[in-house]
Order: structure tokens, then sequence, then C-alpha cells
């Protein structure tokens, strides 16, 4: 299991939330500030198994397009889970 956490500007979130939960991934939002002037982002995390993990990296992508000023729109991580446990 994979834990991806996707950083996103607050305008993109619900378009991505939205792909991923259609697709059946559960996603927790986290809100959150960073970046230049503080602008709204937000924090993403994924718990995903091994073998969905690039269609969910490639959904994400479908989603966020590159911009036409080479800005990227996402900054991304793809961590091992040693353990997960609902309680």
């Amino acid at each position: 299991m994979k834990m991806i956490i996707l950083i996103v500007k607050d305008h993109d979130a619900d378009a991505v939330t939205q792909a991923l939960t259609a697709e059946k991934y559960r996603v927790t939002r986290v809100a959150s500030t960073g970046g230049f002037l503080r602008s709204g982002i937000v924090t993403l995390l994924l718990g995903v198994l091994d073998e969905r993990v690039e269609s969910c990296l490639e959904l994400i992508r479908a989603k966020l397009p590159p911009l036409p000023s080479g800005e990227r729109r996402a900054t991304l991580f793809v961590v091992p889970v040693e353990r997960f446990e609902q309680v």
C-alpha cells in the first residue's frame, strides 16, 4: 500500500477530488496555506493499493494538464505505508 500526498491549488481541488471519488479512491481533504502570498492550497491524502497507484497518478495528471505558462499545478508524493489500520 502507498500513501499519495497531493498538494493542489484550492480551485483545482474539487475537480480532482470528484474524479478520484468517482473511481472509488478514498480521499481525505485538508485545507492548508502556503507558497507565494500564502495562497489557498489543499492537501489530499489517499491510501492506495500498490496495483492502483499508476492508474491513480494517471487520473490526477489528466485532471491537471500543464498550464501554458509552464507553472506547475500540483506537487505529489508517493510514500510506502508500513501499516494501515482503521479503528
